[in-house]
C-alpha cells in the first residue's frame, strides 16, 4: 500500500519521504522476485528506482542499504540495494 502511495505523490511531483522512498525500492524488489528476476539484476536495478529529485531533502543521505527478504521461485533470498 505505501508503494502504491508514493508512485502516486510521484506522479503528481510530490517529492518522497524516507518510509515512502524505501516502500518503493522494496515492492521493486518484491515484485522483481515474484517475476524471477535475479538477484543480482534486482541488487543493480534497485539502485535506480528513484533519485535525489524524486525525494525530499536529506532523505538520500539516509538511505545506505536497503534489505529485503523476496520470495524467489527458488526459495527466500535476502537482497542488498
Amino acid at each position: 500500500m505505501a508503494a502504491i502511495v508514493a508512485r502516486k505523490r510521484l506522479e503528481r511531483g510530490v517529492k518522497l519521504n524516507h518510509p515512502e522512498a524505501i516502500a518503493l525500492i522494496t515492492d521493486f524488489v518484491v515484485e522483481g522476485a515474484r517475476d524471477g528476476r535475479a538477484v543480482s539484476e534486482l541488487m543493480e536495478a534497485g539502485a535506480h528506482v528513484i533519485s535525489r529529485d524524486q525525494v525530499m531533502q536529506g532523505v538520500a543521505e539516509m538511505i545506505h542499504d536497503v534489505q529485503v527478504e523476496a520470495t524467489f521461485p527458488d526459495g527466500t533470498k535476502l537482497v542488498t540495494v
